[in-house]
């Protein structure tokens, strides 16, 4: 179980320029404060993409049925992380000190049946409570059975969610990058002029399948990603992830202590970007070339972003006429809440308001430079605070997560979902084609037109309470 020692080094990062300040830029999370989910729910989100890997939820069952597959990344191999593992404790395993023997069974089967590379164990709150010896188990079982078998002690009472993601990014740097080399590169791929380079991305969890976007791309430029983390990973490739030559980091606020360990561990340089949009997905490869410092590189990034800029540009010309002038609520968090202006942007929409309930105090100066000083950013995402800024602010459309889709469709207002849940890739040049066709479909549906109608009884009523007022003007003047 983690010490108060443990928690608050994860909640202090000195790589993030707002923890240099004198005041803090981001409100720290405080253990038992689960809203928005539990550390737990944050750890295995965080690593469930590493596809082969055989998941072991130690608790009871809510547990991972609370947490399993609750987001929708996407896995071009190996299918095992889709099958929720769960020790299902009851009460009787506690009271009989039966749980740790539960989870010793559970990593045997895992392995019999499945013959995974690793095991991950996710601690939760009733083991932890307990004072079940995860680390314990997890070795004796790794020499029992000679793989890998690693405890993510992220008990749900330890924090939020964020946290969890933290702590999972630790127990990745401490107990599985470095264990193995690369492979050799293939003879011949390399050639004159044409050096090939190490990356690692930190923070992208390839949802709906986006960063297939990218990966190509980065492939043209002579850049092998070895490990995503963790989106569409596989255990070999974490293990191998103190190679790179520089890390991107995707989404600071769930892994910057995974980049920052790198840097202190094996000196790796870091930068953050984004890949939504074509500003951003532009800088950032140019990013790549800048810190690899590789002038062949330089040249062959420019020559495919001066490319890919001029084909997304003339694809998305007939789009942009449709959609120029829009207006937009954009609640998101995180990297998405200044990332998501962009691609906007670079479509001619407006955004009115951005959330914030997840950034930090350097997202929120990104979102500054992009929308100006006095941009409205809101923390209250409660439906009657939406909803009020869609009516002050004459928002078109609602651009937010599914928890907000019955609010929208309640208020008539177009709705499209950008978060984990979504089905539609938008990250890279080719995202934004799906993005800007997903806009427009939601948009420009008839339906609106017709629920906005008034419903065919109103009409009705309308219409036979005008009869009958003639009716009765008549009959009083034949009376008269």
């Amino acid at each position: 179980m983690k010490s108060s020692k443990d928690i608050a080094q994860l909640l202090d990062e000195p790589a993030c320029e707002h923890n240099k300040k004198e005041k803090s830029g981001c409100a720290k999370p405080k253990p038992g404060a689960t809203a928005g989910g539990c550390a737990f729910d944050g750890a295995q989100i965080a690593l469930l993409p590493i596809a082969d890997v055989a998941h072991i939820v130690h608790g009871p069952i809510a547990c991972a049925g609370s947490s399993w597959d609750n987001r929708g990344t996407r896995s071009s191999g190996s299918q095992l992380y889709r099958i929720g593992m769960t020790t299902d404790l009851t009460e009787q395993d506690i009271v009989m000190g039966r749980s740790e023997k539960r989870l010793f069974h559970a990593i045997k089967q895992a392995i019999d049946t499945y013959a995974p590379p690793a095991v991950f164990i996710y601690n939760t709150c009733v083991p932890a409570l307990v004072g079940d010896d995860i680390d314990a188990i997890c070795k004796t079982s790794a020499e029992r059975w000679g793989i890998p078998v690693v405890p993510i002690d992220a008990a749900g009472f330890y924090g939020t969610k964020n946290l969890g993601n933290r702590i999972a990014g630790d127990a990745m740097v401490n107990h599985v990058v470095g264990t193995r080399e690369p492979d050799p590169l293939p003879p011949g791929l390399e050639q004159p002029g044409f050096r090939i380079h190490d990356v690692n991305l930190v923070g992208e969890y390839n949802i709906a399948g986006e960063f297939w976007h990218v990966l190509p791309l980065l492939d043209e430029m002579g850049l092998r990603v070895l490990c995503t983390l963790s989106g569409d990973a596989r255990f070999r490739e974490v293990q191998t992830m103190h190679k790179a030559e520089v890390n991107m980091m995707v989404c600071s606020k769930a892994m910057v202590n995974v980049a920052r360990k790198l840097n202190k561990a094996y000196g790796t340089p870091w930068f953050e970007g984004s890949f939504y949009g074509i500003t951003d997905t532009s800088q950032a490869l140019r990013d790549f070339a800048r810190v690899i410092n590789d002038p062949e590189l330089t040249q062959r990034t420019e020559a495919i972003i001066a490319r890919e800029e001029a084909r997304i540009q003339a694809a998305l010309a007939p789009w942009k006429t449709r959609l120029k002038g829009k207006r937009v609520l954009l609640f998101t968090g995180g990297v998405k809440s200044w990332s998501v202006i962009s691609a906007l942007q670079d479509l001619g929409m407006v955004v009115v308001a951005t959330g914030t309930k997840k950034s930090t105090e350097e997202d929120k100066a990104r979102i500054r430079e992009l929308m100006g000083e006095d941009t409205l950013m809101i923390e209250d995402g409660s439906p009657r605070a939406l909803l009020k800024v869609v009516r002050d602010y004459k928002a078109d459309i609602l651009i937010a997560g599914g928890r907000n889709m019955y609010t929208a469709l309640k208020a008539k207002i177009p709705f499209l979902d950008i978060n984990q849940e979504r089905e539609f890739g938008y990250a890279g040049y080719q995202g934004m084609l799906e993005l800007v066709r997903q806009l427009a479909l939601t948009l420009e549906s008839p339906v609106w037109n017709a629920v906005r109608q008034p419903p065919p009884w109103k009409q009705f009523a309308a219409e036979s309470l005008t009869v009958n007022h003639d009716e009765m003007i008549a009959q009083v003047a034949n009376h008269g």
